[in-house]
């Protein structure tokens, strides 16, 4: 079994679609509206942008937590900055011998969006 599609509200398809193109750095592969369906593919996982769905906590993963908030610009609301959560000696949750960076920010809709990154620990 593997995840195949995770959903997040969307109001404004236009805003989230800019975004959204602006994180990834990639446009939306589908848009259907009506009946307000915008699509996205996160290395085969389909984020679906849906104004009638609830909101969810994404954890986005990023080369550089901290490149992505610059991609983002100074418009974006970051709720929790930059910060080493957990240091992995094993590769139970990610890759030995490396930090695990986070960040949150919201996105145009007001949804929270984590950014995770992997880094050689120093």
């Amino acid at each position: 079994m593997r995840l195949m599609q995770i959903a997040q509200r969307a109001d404004d398809l236009d805003r989230a679609a800019e975004f959204y193109q602006t994180l990834l750095g990639a446009p939306p592969r589908a848009r259907f509206d009506p009946p307000g369906l915008l699509f996205f593919d996160l290395d085969g996982v389909r984020l679906l942008l849906d104004r009638n769905a609830p909101s969810a906590l994404l954890y986005l993963r990023v080369e550089d937590v901290q490149a992505a908030l610059d991609r983002l610009g100074e418009g974006v609301e970051v709720v929790s900055a930059p910060h080493v959560i957990f240091t992995h000696d094993d590769d139970t949750l990610g890759p030995a011998g490396h930090e695990e960076w986070q960040a949150f920010v919201k996105d145009s809709e007001g949804n929270t969006v984590g950014l995770i990154a992997f880094q050689p620990r120093v």
